[in-house]
């Protein structure tokens, strides 16, 4: 199985940036689509970004497109998200994912999912 640790998560003010990272166990990770989502109490998981297994390509949500940097070290084991100019309605859990080798916009592509990590933008 994969087990998937984030961290990075905080208290900020609009404007600011947080680097979240999410570190995968096991020896698969480089063959696997990565995901960032996100969810506040009561709303449905909403996509954020992705990237595929390589690292040659991304997409994000119209949301937080050049904004937003999602980014992966598969020697490491782990993928980013640079989250720039903040604002107070990014203010959500966040969840890294991992894939099946598949780039997805929905939740139900992804097999393994992180604890989350809370991101508060004040102001």
């Amino acid at each position: 199985q994969v087990q998937l640790v984030e961290s990075g998560g905080g208290l900020v003010q609009a404007g600011d940036s947080l680097r979240l990272s999410c570190a995968a166990s096991g020896r698969t990770f480089s063959s696997k689509a990565m995901g960032w989502f996100r969810q506040t109490p009561g709303k449905e998981r909403e996509f954020v970004a992705t990237i595929s297994r390589g690292g040659t390509s991304t997409r994000y949500a119209d949301s937080v497109k050049g904004r937003f940097t999602i980014s992966r070290d598969n020697a490491k084991n782990t993928v980013y998200l640079q989250m720039n100019s903040l604002k107070p309605d990014d203010t959500a859990v966040y969840y890294c994912a991992s894939g099946r080798s598949v780039m997805a916009t929905s939740s139900p592509a992804y097999d393994y999912w992180g604890q989350g990590t809370q991101v508060t933008v004040s102001s």
